[in-house]
C-alpha cells in the first residue's frame, strides 16, 4: 500500500510540475499577444483578460495546483515538496523552445542538477502510514513535538509582523519570505488533513461531521491567503530571481520539517536513507539556484540596448551574438591635443 500511495503521489506531483510549468508559458505568450493590443499589464491593463492563451495559461496552473494538492493526499511532503523544482526546469525548457529564451549552459547544469536531486529524493522517499481519521491526523498535530513547532512559528510571525515588516520589510527579502515560508509549512500540513479527510470521506467514511476537519479547513485557507499576500509583497519589493529560488529554499525546509514532526516521516527509515535524502534536497536547491542565476544574467544581458554616459561618451551594445560591437565616441578626443594658448 505504501509504494503504492507514494507511486500515485509521485505521478501527481510529476503531472503537477509539468502543468503549472507549461501555465508560465501560455500566461507569457497571452500578456506579449494582449500587450500588442493595448496596455500591457505592468502598466495597469488588463486586456490579457481578453486573450484565450492567458485563460489556458491560468486554467492549467488551476490543474497543477489541484494535482499538487491530491499529490500530499497519497506522498509525504519531503517526496512531493522537492519535486515542485521540476517546473521551474519545464518553464525553462519550453522557454528555451518556443520562446526563443537561450538556456546556457549555466542553466542546463541547474536542470540536470534538479533531475539528478529528484530521483534520488524519490528513490529514498520513505513510506507514509494513511491516517484513518480526521481524528487520527488531530492526536498528531497535538502532540507535543508538533505542538512546539506550531507555537514557535507563531510567536516567530506575531514578531516578524509586528516589529520587523515595517522596518526592513522592504530592505531584508528575508522578513517577507520568512512569513510566507512559516506559513506556508502550516499550509502544507492542514491541506494533507483536508485531502485526507476528502479522501476517507469519498470512500464511504464521513469525515465531514468531525469540527477537525472544519478546524483544518479555516487554518489551510488563513494560512494560504496570508502565505500569498506577503509572497506578492516581496515580489514587488525585490527581482524575482532573487525571490524564487530563496524563497523555494525556505518553504521546502520547513515544509518537510513540518511535515517530518507531525507525520514522522523518518520513523523506520535507515541514516544511509536520511542522508540520501538530505543529499538529495541539497542537489535539487543547488540546480535551482544556477537556473535562476542562469536567468538573471539572460535578463541582464538583453535588457541591455544602449544608455548614454557622462562626459560626451555613448555606448552602443547590440546584444542577441556573442560578440558585442561597441562604438565609444568622446569629444575629448575629438579636440585638438596641442592647440596653440590663446591670448
Amino acid at each position: 500500500m505504501g509504494a503504492s500511495d507514494n507511486t500515485k503521489g509521485l505521478a501527481l506531483a510529476v503531472a503537477s510540475s509539468a502543468f503549472i510549468g507549461a501555465s508560465f508559458i501560455l500566461k507569457k505568450i497571452g500578456l506579449m499577444r494582449a500587450g500588442k493590443c493595448g496596455v500591457r499589464a505592468g502598466g495597469g491593463g488588463y486586456t490579457y483578460l481578453l486573450e484565450p492563451l492567458w485563460w489556458a495559461g491560468l486554467i492549467t496552473m488551476l490543474l497543477g495546483e489541484v494535482a499538487n494538492f491530491v499529490a500530499y493526499v497519497f506522498a509525504p511532503a519531503v517526496l512531493v515538496t522537492p519535486l515542485g523544482a521540476l517546473s521551474i526546469i519545464v518553464s525553462s525548457v519550453l522557454a528555451h523552445f518556443v520562446l526563443k529564451e537561450r538556456l546556457d549552459k549555466l542553466g542546463i547544469l541547474g536542470c540536470i542538477s534538479c533531475i539528478v536531486g529528484s530521483v534520488v529524493v524519490v528513490i529514498h522517499a520513505p513510506h507514509e502510514h494513511m491516517p484513518n481519521s480526521v481524528e487520527e491526523i488531530w492526536d498528531l498535530a497535538t502532540q507535543p513535538g508538533f505542538l512546539t513547532y506550531a507555537v514557535t512559528t507563531l510567536i516567530i510571525l506575531v514578531v516578524l509582523v509586528v516589529f520587523f515588516e515595517r522596518r526592513y520589510g522592504q530592505k531584508n527579502i528575508l522578513i517577507y519570505l520568512g512569513i510566507c515560508s512559516s506559513m506556508g509549512s502550516l499550509t502544507v500540513v492542514s491541506i494533507k488533513a483536508v485531502g485526507v479527510a476528502i479522501k476517507l470521506t469519498l470512500d464511504g467514511m464521513n469525515q465531514l461531521t468531525y469540527p477537525h476537519t472544519w478546524l483544518f479547513i479555516m487554518v489551510a485557507v488563513i494560512c494560504g491567503i496570508s502565505q500569498l499576500n506577503y509572497l506578492n509583497k516581496a515580489l514587488d519589493c525585490f527581482e524575482l530571481a532573487i525571490v524564487s529560488p530563496v524563497y523555494y529554499v525556505m518553504f521546502t525546509t520547513l515544509t518537510i520539517v513540518a511535515s517530518g514532526i507531525m507525520f514522522k516521516d523518518g520513523d523506520g527509515q535507515s541514516l544511509s536513507s536520511i542522508a540520501s535524502e538530505c543529499c538529495g534536497l541539497i542537489t535539487i536547491l543547488s540546480g535551482t539556484i544556477l537556473l535562476h542565476v542562469a536567468k538573471e544574467k539572460e535578463s541582464a544581458s538583453s535588457a541591455v540596448s544602449a544608455w548614454p554616459l557622462d562626459g560626451g561618451i555613448s555606448w552602443y551594445i547590440s546584444v542577441g551574438s556573442d560578440n558585442l560591437l561597441r562604438n565609444v565616441e568622446d569629444d575629448y578626443f575629438a579636440a585638438p591635443r596641442n592647440s596653440p594658448a590663446t591670448p
